[in-house]
């Protein structure tokens, strides 16, 4: 498998770093109609993050709820659709806060230039034009978000990313200062995603020494932030979980992400659960698919004190669990990554929905 890699264009790294994002946007600001649109976690209105952002007068921000829902082709088209129907076509786009909200920001610079829903470009080289210029600025570390060319939602249909080189940021600025106030289980939810993209992507036929120099780096970092003394939420960890989550992003974009990200993606479709609190469910129940990390993880779970429920599958119907299993079965390139081309033969619908049945 050969990949003609696409990485983020421009990085900004370290403490203070967000202080340089006015200076950055002021050459983008002469583009298109001349304003930027931000999409901000709502969880910093009227918090000291917001009287930090360079608004202009010209500019637009909206602060997104992303704690109900994953996000959405609805959310993105009514955020396009009013942008372009009161201001015109923007000079950028720029994403602050978790996962979520990177994904909103980069799928909203495609709709910015694509006709029609979002949801019709759920897939892989959907995308017809490219985007405006589009920054991120994550404030949680571990979804890889940042430097993934996946823009995740979920439609009407299915969950599934607008996936292209355009969807890759233009620009990224990681402040480690930005994730000092994020709450230990979304801290621990989202850096677990961290640790389960290292280990999907070291554990199926598309890795590689590309994908391997990103993963066992981000692997380390991961350890030495969640296991041990020095283990925990504290500044100098709130750095190697930074890096680590780009680094992990990194990997999985060479290689691929396996059969947890499959049962999470049919999780968040039926029942809205957040991507990394979602993965950590799923990734409880598959050591037939990673072995002793699955040991490891439940591990980092106890040591940090973190409620992960079980037993979920009691209150589900089995409506329920067969929509999920259509969701999760209908991602080829995942199985194929975990099992091999010949994955059909040793998967069916019905072995999924045993799985969920454990969970």
């Amino acid at each position: 498998m050969y990949k003609n890699f696409k990485n983020i264009e421009k990085v900004v790294y370290g403490r203070g770093a967000f202080d340089q994002l006015d200076a950055i946007l002021e050459v983008k600001r002469t583009l298109n109609d001349r304003f930027m649109v931000f999409i901000v976690d709502e969880y910093f209105k009227g918090k000291s993050l917001e009287k930090r952002i360079p608004l202009n007068q010209e500019d637009v921000i909206f602060f997104e709820n992303i704690d109900e829902h994953e996000p959405t082709t609805w959310q993105v088209d009514r955020i396009r659709d009013a942008v372009k129907q009161q201001k015109g076509l923007p000079s950028g786009v720029i994403g602050i806060g978790g996962g979520s909200i990177m994904d909103i920001a980069k799928a909203l610079s495609l709709m910015m230039t694509n006709e029609g829903s979002s949801s019709l470009y759920q897939g892989l080289n959907l995308v017809k034009k490219p985007g405006v210029y589009h920054l991120g600025v994550p404030t949680t570390a571990g979804t890889g978000a940042e430097c993934s060319m996946t823009a995740v939602l979920t439609g009407p249909e299915k969950k599934l990313g607008l996936k292209c080189d355009w969807t890759v940021f233009n620009q990224v600025i990681l402040d480690p200062d930005l994730t000092a106030t994020v709450p230990r289980n979304q801290w621990f939810y989202t850096g677990m995603d961290c640790y389960i993209h290292c280990i999907e992507s070291e554990s199926g036929i598309f890795y590689n020494e590309f994908s391997k120099a990103y993963g066992e780096q981000a692997l380390k970092l991961c350890r030495e932030v969640f296991t041990g003394e020095k283990s925990g939420q504290h500044p100098e960890n709130n750095e190697k979980l930074m890096v680590a989550s780009l680094f992990g992003g990194l990997s999985l974009t060479y290689s691929e992400v396996g059969a947890c990200h499959a049962f999470s993606y049919g999780l968040s479709f039926v029942f809205g659960m957040r991507h990394g609190y979602a993965n950590c469910i799923a990734f409880n129940h598959l050591k037939e698919f990673y072995g002793d990390a699955v040991e490891e993880f439940r591990e980092m779970v106890r040591y940090h004190r973190i409620d992960l429920p079980q037993q979920l599958s009691h209150s589900w119907t089995e409506e329920e669990i067969g929509k999920m299993a259509d969701v999760a079965y209908k991602l080829p390139h995942m199985w194929t990554h975990a099992l091999g081309h010949d994955w059909e033969k040793k998967l069916t619908r019905k072995d999924i929905m045993d799985i969920y049945r454990r969970m």
